[in-house]
C-alpha cells in the first residue's frame, strides 16, 4: 500500500477543520424583514398619532422586530418607536407613537421597520397624510 503525500493529508485535515468550524459557529438567524401591515395617522393639536401594525417571525429575545420610524421623502427621521420586547404570540401587532410633529409642507411620510438582527428595512411604506 502506498502512503499519501503529506500535502494531501494536510489539505484533507484543513477541509475537515473548516467544515467543523462552519457547523459549530453560531451564525445569525436571518429571517424575513418586519412587514408593515397597516398604518393609520390621525391629527391632533400637539402633533399626529401614528399607529403601525407589524408582522415579523419573532423567535424570542434573541430575534424580534424592535422598532419602526417615520421619515420624510429625503430620509430625515421625524419620529421613532422602539419596541422593547418580542411579540412571538402576538402577530401581527400594533403600536403607536403620539405627538409626532410633521412640517405642514409634507404630504406623504414613509414608515420603515427594524429587526434587531437584520437592522432597518431597505424598503419603506408610503403613507399620505390626512
Amino acid at each position: 500500500m502506498r502512503s499519501q503525500p503529506r500535502e494531501a493529508c494536510y489539505k484533507r485535515f484543513m477541509l475537515r477543520c473548516s467544515l467543523l468550524f462552519l457547523a459549530l459557529f453560531p451564525w445569525p438567524a436571518f429571517a424575513d424583514p418586519p412587514i408593515i401591515e397597516a398604518v393609520q395617522i390621525t391629527g391632533g393639536a400637539s402633533g399626529v398619532r401614528v399607529d403601525v401594525t407589524l408582522s415579523h417571525p419573532d423567535t424570542g429575545w434573541e430575534h424580534y422586530a424592535d422598532g419602526w420610524r417615520i421619515e420624510d421623502a429625503q430620509g430625515n427621521v421625524l419620529g421613532t418607536r422602539e419596541l422593547a420586547h418580542p411579540h412571538v404570540t402576538e402577530q401581527p401587532f400594533t403600536r403607536s407613537l403620539s405627538g409626532v410633529v410633521i412640517p405642514s409642507n409634507i404630504k406623504n411620510v414613509f414608515i420603515r421597520a427594524k429587526c434587531q438582527i437584520d437592522g432597518w428595512n431597505k424598503t419603506t411604506t408610503s403613507v399620505a397624510l390626512p
